[in-house]
């Protein structure tokens, strides 16, 4: 069984905020893979279903971000699960938006979630590091992470929780490599191939001249 939590802040006020991609990944993941109805639980919001063959949790928090790990301490002691079954993602600031990261473990970097978490589980789970960019000043990321995405920026959120569900089951299996190469060749498709002769035959002709 693997539990797989998305970070955010509960309410209409939060939705689209930077802050809520882990929420907002976690409803592409609910959809994707056609998991049951949403019941309150543990804390959070909670969806079943299954993927790649195992049954899977889908939880969101809705004790707000600071307190994020009370909620999946609770739901790791009911089911008997191990850090190393958790799957956490939310929204990195050390990353552009586009740009996805995992690991398993490590430190909180900041993050008020992952802080809560460490202190209920320990740090022994997988992170889904979600870019969402830097207001490239230190005082104004309070302020930045709780502002909404713009309308342009919802469709590369969009395009990588697509990107992050389709991966999911690499992760499973522990391949973060795999997963990386999965959730990098959707969101950065090679160009087509008739394309790609068109600039072969350019540069074939650049040398002959």
């Amino acid at each position: 069984m693997r539990l797989i939590v998305g970070l955010g802040n509960p309410g209409p006020r939060y939705a689209g905020n930077r802050h809520n991609i882990g929420f907002m990944a976690v409803d592409e993941i609910v959809r994707r893979y056609s998991f049951g109805p949403i019941k309150s639980r543990f804390h959070g919001a909670v969806a079943e279903g299954e993927i790649a063959g195992e049954k899977t949790i889908c939880l969101c928090p809705t004790t707000f971000m600071n307190d994020s790990g009370r909620a999946v301490q609770a739901a790791l002691q009911f089911y008997k699960l191990a850090p190393g079954d958790i799957i956490v993602l939310h929204d990195e600031i050390d990353l552009p938006l586009g740009k996805v990261r995992v690991k398993k473990g490590g430190g909180a970097g900041g993050h008020n979630g992952l802080r809560s978490i460490d202190a209920h589980i320990g740090a022994d789970y997988w992170r889904i590091r979600m870019g969402v960019g830097h207001p490239g000043v230190k005082e104004m990321v309070k302020n930045f992470v709780l502002m909404d995405f713009g309308k342009e920026e919802m469709k590369e959120v969009a395009r990588i929780n697509i990107a992050c569900a389709d991966a999911l089951p690499f992760l499973f299996t522990k391949h973060e490599n795999e997963f990386m190469n999965k959730v990098n060749l959707a969101l950065n498709p090679p160009p087509p191939k008739d394309e790609k002769l068109k600039v072969d035959r350019r540069g074939k002709a650049d040398e002959g001249e």
